[in-house]
């Protein structure tokens, strides 16, 4: 039996729908975003996620810096949008040009308008289990496995990857939905092993179809957040054979990439509820 396709694009279009409700209500939201270089792939990030903003009544501000750029000019840039009273939230595209220090610039976003949720004060949160803004990619997979009925408690997950932007903080969310959780990698000894035992199996390396059928336990929960552009095309993690066993799985592409931008628009709403003071920040 063929699994049920989980249909990221309609549940972000639901997500995009609240989040403009909400925008109407504060009043104002602010988004800016600071592109260094012309990675393309980053191109079109930023200009996707500008257009779904302005279109849930979000001011978002496109800031593109040429990739000679040098890193002090960018974190004064960082600073300036930090006091400006008309910004929210900032995201800095990654990667950045290779004289750049990501974890610098990254790391001087204030922590409430750091919509991605890669400030050590949010990360610590999340660790700590009293998560602020959170990384949009893992928070984009609870959504879908809330929305399809999958309940982490008490079921076996595994994370395939253990970046600081998925694997790390989707582990620690499931870990606190009370899933008992394995967190693989480069140096997981046997990997089949590991991820024949998910009920929740999230796969986030960016290797095209390094999960298949025969890694997977019948009538599981596969997550496909790798993303790969191949000469066939977009592949995911997973192989897309993977439908006959598993019982749900997320589409490549269709599946996790939509969430990924409606969660970023729920966080910039979260950070201008933060600032205005409607939700409460430890740091204040």
């Amino acid at each position: 039996m063929a699994a049920t396709m989980m249909d990221g694009r309609a549940l972000a279009e639901r997500i995009r729908g609240e989040v403009a409700v909400e925008v109407a209500e504060l009043g104002h939201v602010g988004l800016a975003t600071i592109l260094v270089g012309d990675d393309p792939a980053s191109d079109v990030y930023i200009t996707s996620k500008h257009r779904v903003a302005t279109e849930a009544g979000i001011d978002a501000r496109d800031v593109r810096l040429p990739a000679e750029t040098s890193e002090d000019d960018v974190l004064a840039l960082v600073h300036e949008l930090n006091e400006d009273d008309a910004v929210d939230g900032i995201l800095v595209q990654l990667p950045l040009p290779a004289h750049m220090d990501e974890t610098r610039v990254t790391y001087a976003v204030a922590p409430q308008k750091d919509v991605d949720g890669f400030h050590p004060v949010n990360a610590g949160n999340l660790y700590l289990g009293t998560p602020l803004h959170v990384p949009a990619t893992p928070a984009g997979c609870m959504e879908l496995l809330d929305a399809y009925d999958v309940d982490p408690r008490g079921a076996a997950a595994v994370v395939v990857g253990r970046s600081e932007i998925v694997g790390r903080p989707v582990a620690m969310l499931l870990l606190q939905a009370h899933a008992t959780v394995t967190i693989c990698h480069s140096r997981t000894a046997d990997l089949a092993a590991e991820t024949l035992r998910a009920d929740i199996l999230v796969a986030a390396v960016g290797v095209p179809g390094i999960v298949t059928p025969e890694m997977v336990k019948p009538g599981a929960t596969v997550l496909d957040v790798g993303l790969t552009r191949t000469d066939e095309g977009i592949r995911g993690d997973v192989d897309r054979s993977v439908a006959d066993v598993a019982r749900r799985l997320t589409p490549m592409p269709g599946g996790t990439g939509p969430m990924t931008i409606a969660m970023l628009l729920r966080s910039a709403v979260k950070a201008a509820r933060y600032r205005r003071g409607l939700l409460a920040y430890p740091t204040q």
